[in-house]
C-alpha cells in the first residue's frame, strides 16, 4: 500500500473532525443566542465569533492536554478559557452583548458538544496500529497495558532474528502480536500499516532509523520506549528508565521554577480555607467526639529532602501506631480509623489542613505526595530513581494519586513513582487544573455509597495518606 493511499482515511478522518467541531460549536453557540433574542445579521456575526474563540480554545487545549486526560478535561479547560475570552469582548463588540446567563448558557452548549463529539471521535476513528522494533519491552507494555482498555492494537514485533514466538498477553491491546523480521522493514510497515512504531532497544533502533527514513512520506509517527507509555499511559517504564531520561528536567528551555504554579497554589490555598473554614470547624466538633487531638502532626519528607510537619484532621485512633514502629496506610478500610474518619478519608476531607502547608510553602496543591521519611531509604534502596521525586514540592493531590490510590509497600510505591515522573515531566498549568477536577470528582464519588469497580484511572483508595 502506497504512503498516499494509506493517510487517505487519516485525511478523512481530519476533515469530518474539523468539520464536526465547527458545526456542533457554532450551533450550540447560536441556539442559546437564539433562545435570548432573535439573531439578526448582526447577531449571526456575533455567534461566528464566539464560536471561532471557543474552536481556538478548545482545538488549543485538546492539542496541548496529554492523552492520557481523556476527552472531558481539555473540553472543560477550553471552554472556560474561550469563555473568559468571549467574557472580555462582549462589552466591547456590539454584534454580542448578551448577558451573563446567556455567556454561561453559551459556554455550557459548547462543552457538551466538545465532550460528545471528541468522545465519538475517538470510538469512531478506530484503535491506533502499533508496531513494536525490539521486543525486550514487551513484558513491561503488557503489564501497563492490561491495567485497563487501551485505544490502540500492538499488530507485531520486529527484530533482527525472530526465533519464538511472542506468548499471548490477556488484554485485547496486545493479543494480535506477531513476530515479523527486521531484515526488510519497509516491507513489515507495507503489510501491517502502523500508525505509530516503537523502538524499545538501542540494537535494533540504529537499523530501523536507517531503513524508516528512507520511506518516502511516511504514513506513521516513530517514538521511543518511554516517549510512547507517556503518551498512551501516562507513565513512564522504570525498569526501562536512565539517567538521560532527566536531562530534560536541566534543559535550557525548562524552567527551573513555575512562578505560575506559586501563585496558583496561594489562590487556591486561600480561597480554599477561606471556604473550607466552616466545615473545618464543624469536622472538628465531631472528631472531638473520640479521644485524641483534632489535628494529626506527622513529619514527612519534602522538596529537595527537607523535612516538615503535615497536618490532617485525624482520622485514627490515638494507639494507631506503636512508638517508634510506622505502618504503611491502606485507605479508608484501614482498621484503625474511627468511624468519621473512614469518611474523612473516602471523601478526602482530611486533607483540608494541609492547605495551611500550601501557604507555608511547604507543600502545593498539585504534586507527588510528601512520604514519611521512616520509609524512605527502604524506598531508596527497592525502587530505582525514587529520591527524584524530590526534585519538586509535594502536594496535597496529584497524578499518581488520582490513577494509582494508596501505596502499601514498595511495589505499589514504584507504580505511583512511574506515574509521579510523569507530572515531573509534563506538568504545568492546565495538567494542574484537570487534576484538581479529577480530584473534585474522585471525592464527591466519594459521598455516593456504591460498589465500586476498578477501571483505569480509578481504585477504590485513589488518594495517598
Amino acid at each position: 500500500m502506497s504512503a498516499a493511499a494509506a493517510s487517505a482515511p487519516r485525511l478523512r478522518r481530519l476533515l469530518v473532525g474539523t468539520a464536526g467541531r465547527i458545526v456542533l460549536t457554532w450551533l450550540g453557540v447560536a441556539i442559546v443566542a437564539a433562545a435570548a433574542r432573535p439573531l439578526d445579521a448582526a447577531g449571526l456575526l456575533g455567534v461566528s465569533i464566539a464560536a471561532g474563540i471557543w474552536l481556538v480554545a478548545l482545538r488549543a487545549a485538546h492539542l496541548g492536554a496529554p492523552r492520557a486526560l481523556g476527552a472531558t478535561v481539555p473540553a472543560a479547560i477550553g471552554t472556560a478559557t474561550g469563555l473568559v475570552a468571549v467574557a472580555a469582548l462582549n462589552p466591547l463588540l456590539p454584534c454580542l452583548g448578551h448577558p451573563v446567563p446567556v455567556l454561561l448558557g453559551m459556554a455550557l452548549a459548547v462543552f457538551g458538544s466538545s465532550v460528545v463529539w471528541e468522545s465519538v471521535l475517538r470510538r469512531a476513528g478506530g484503535r491506533q496500529r502499533i508496531l513494536v522494533i525490539g521486543s525486550s519491552a514487551m513484558d513491561d507494555i503488557s503489564a501497563i497495558a492490561s491495567r485497563g482498555p487501551m485505544p490502540f492494537d500492538i499488530v507485531g514485533t520486529a527484530e533482527r532474528n525472530p526465533s519464538t514466538l511472542i506468548p499471548d498477553a490477556p488484554d485485547e491491546a496486545v493479543a494480535a502480536q506477531a513476530l515479523l523480521p527486521l531484515d526488510d522493514l519497509s516491507v513489515v510497515v507495507s503489510a501491517q500499516r502502523p500508525d505509530l512504531i516503537v523502538l524499545t532497544d538501542e540494537a535494533s533502533c540504529s537499523d530501523a532509523l536507517d531503513s524508516l527514513l528512507e520511506i518516502r512520506r511516511p504514513p506513521f509517527r516513530v517514538a521511543g520506549l518511554t516517549s510512547f507509555c507517556e503518551y498512551a499511559f501516562g507513565c513512564v517504564p522504570l525498569p526501562h528508565l536512565t539517567s538521560m531520561w532527566f536531562m530534560s528536567l536541566l534543559h535550557l528551555r525548562q524552567p527551573a521554577d513555575r512562578p505560575s504554579k506559586r501563585v496558583f497554589d496561594v489562590l487556591v490555598a486561600v480561597v480554599g480555607l477561606a471556604v473550607a473554614a466552616p466545615l473545618i470547624a464543624l469536622l472538628a466538633l465531631v472528631i472531638k467526639r473520640t479521644p485524641g487531638p483534632v489535628i494529626y502532626r506527622q513529619t514527612r519528607v519534602g522538596e529537595r529532602g527537607r523535612r516538615f510537619t503535615m497536618y490532617k484532621l485525624r482520622t485514627m485512633t490515638v494507639e494507631a501506631e506503636r512508638a517508634g514502629t510506622a505502618v504503611w496506610c491502606s485507605g479508608d478500610r484501614d482498621p484503625r480509623t474511627t468511624g468519621i474518619g473512614r469518611l474523612l478519608r473516602r471523601t478526602h476531607l482530611d486533607e483540608l489542613p494541609q492547605l495551611w502547608n500550601v501557604l507555608k510553602g511547604e507543600m502545593s496543591i498539585v504534586g507527588p505526595r510528601p512520604e514519611r521519611p521512616e520509609f524512605i531509604e527502604m524506598l531508596e534502596d527497592e525502587v530505582p530513581f525514587w529520591s527524584r521525586r524530590l526534585l519538586i514540592r509535594p502536594g496535597i493531590t496529584g497524578w499518581a494519586q488520582v490513577r494509582c490510590g494508596y501505596a502499601r509497600d514498595s511495589e505499589s510505591a514504584a507504580e505511583k513513582l512511574s506515574y509521579d515522573f510523569w507530572y515531573l515531566r509534563h506538568g504545568n498549568l492546565g495538567v494542574d487544573l484537570a487534576i484538581c477536577l479529577q480530584t473534585v470528582v474522585l471525592a464527591l464519588d466519594g459521598l455516593i455509597p456504591r460498589v465500586r469497580v476498578l477501571r483505569r484511572g480509578s481504585a477504590p483508595e485513589r488518594l495517598v495518606p
